[in-house]
């Protein structure tokens, strides 16, 4: 059995880890099945933003008409553009799995492994063991299939699949009203296809603010064919369509045909697949793995990060808790995980931004808060853009100025965030950091200067 100083599980966010490592002179193996790089180069947040990229295109060009430009979109190449994104992608994967091939430093070993006890994990394939006294959990998640019947019997899509289609569908159902959903059915709409969205709530991204949530409600049911109040109950397929059955609050049946359904409803991580119950790692009820302030697991050693930890489930995130576990693996457990509050972004159009708390997650809490809004349009650079919906939404403690919370949805969103996560992290964290910096006339960011001085 060989030993080794360091093992990691992914290529995520991990690989930063077993980098420094590495660097240090010390022995590690990565352990990763598939292409290097892990969901967000491969499945996530780098080829859905370079397709989505493409759809921001497209839906300016067909919104020119309202600045006086009459432009219209020819054709779109869509297997081309499908093509390029992958190729792009797979590049990136193979240049890291030859960086690791050649360090004397890496072995890597491309199969699934699982723990057979506290410190050892056999690798399926190969039937070998290895072990170390360090190891970093960080593999991932997966797309939830929910049990609806005749799930087995269809070939849905997850966003795997939609990232990478072999053609473009005339028509796709997306079961979830998430992030996922919502990306996807701005690029898909985009490049043409009808877009019809099934979401079990009465609003879609229901975990943002409410007001953002209600805002881009209203804008999808005006782009798409959302259906709010409806579970999807059944999936079947024949003669070249699928086909949704559904049921609303009434326990009525509807139904949806189009030529591909895509099942987004979450995501689980992979802690099952690599037993970590053998090694006594402890997980919650949903699966994820518990840690501590500095990222350890229960078990001495043994660390877990990104999305199979119960954290949050970004990459930004994953890289930043990828620091804490590497300066703790060199100084001895001295760092802890420090970030007050977890930013995100949703790349759909408009784009959505958060910080903080959501008004509803303050009420629910009995806090006290005050709470200020700004539209985009009531800026000199939101005029000129003819920006009608976007907004700036502002919590704030009524007592001591503390920036509770921060949402966006609008041009930029995730850019415009920025300013406010800087404050609450690097500057006093009140409503006066950004009241009291000058903004630039007539930029875009005067919108978030101006919703923080209602407060």
């Amino acid at each position: 059995m060989e030993e080794f100083d360091l093992i990691v599980i992914g290529s995520g966010s991990g690989l930063d880890v077993a980098s420094g490592l590495s660097r240090r002179g010390q022995k590690v193996a990565v352990i990763e099945p598939g292409r290097l790089g892990g969901t967000c180069l491969n499945r996530g947040c780098i080829p859905s933003k370079m397709l989505i990229h493409r759809a921001d295109i497209a839906e300016e060009i067909n919104n020119s008409e309202k600045f006086g430009i009459h432009a219209s979109i020819e054709d779109i190449d869509f297997d081309d553009i499908i093509k390029e994104v992958n190729e792009e992608v797979h590049g990136d994967a193979e240049n890291i799995e030859k960086g690791l091939n050649q360090s004397e430093q890496h072995t890597l070993y491309k199969q699934e492994a699982r723990f057979v006890d506290e410190k050892t994990l056999e690798l399926k394939d190969s039937g070998e063991k290895i072990t170390s006294n360090k190891i970093v959990v960080a593999a991932g998640s997966r797309p939830f299939i929910p049990p609806v019947d005749g799930v087995e019997d269809v070939d849905y899509w997850t966003s795997k699949e939609a990232l990478n289609p072999d053609s473009q569908p005339e028509s796709i159902i997306m079961v979830g009203g998430g992030y996922i959903s919502l990306e996807l059915a701005h690029f898909y709409d985009a490049m043409g296809t009808e877009v019809t969205i099934l979401e079990r709530g009465n609003r879609v991204l229901n975990r943002e603010d409410r007001d953002v949530s209600e805002k881009i409600t209203d804008i999808a049911g005006d782009r798409y064919d959302l259906e709010l109040g409806v579970s999807a109950t059944q999936l079947s397929e024949s003669d070249g369509k699928k086909k949704v059955v559904a049921e609303d609050s009434d326990g009525e049946e509807l139904e949806f045909t189009a030529d591909e359904i895509l099942l987004a409803t979450g995501r689980v991580p992979n802690s099952d697949s690599l037993e970590v119950e053998q090694a006594g790692i402890e997980t919650t009820e949903r699966g994820f793995i518990k840690t501590d302030e500095k990222m350890k697991t229960n078990v001495d050693g043994i660390y877990a990060l990104g999305d199979i930890a119960d954290n949050w489930m970004f990459k930004h995130s994953a890289n930043h808790e990828g620091e804490i576990v590497f300066k703790n693996i060199v100084t001895g457990d001295q760092y802890n995980l420090d970030y007050p509050e977890m930013p995100h972004a949703v790349f759909t159009s408009p784009q959505i931004a958060g910080i903080g708390s959501t008004e509803q997650q303050l009420e629910e809490n009995d806090a006290e808060y005050v709470s200020a809004t700004y539209n985009y349009e009531n800026t000199g650079m939101g005029g000129a853009l003819k920006e009608k919906d976007g907004f700036v939404k502002v919590l704030a403690d009524p007592q001591t100025r503390e920036i509770l919370g921060c949402h966006i949805i609008g041009p930029h969103a995730s850019q415009q965030i920025h300013e406010v996560l800087v404050a609450m992290k690097a500057g006093s964290g009140t409503v006066d950091d950004i009241k009291d910096t000058i903004h630039i006339h007539p930029a875009l960011n005067e919108v978030v200067q101006r919703a923080f001085n209602q407060i």
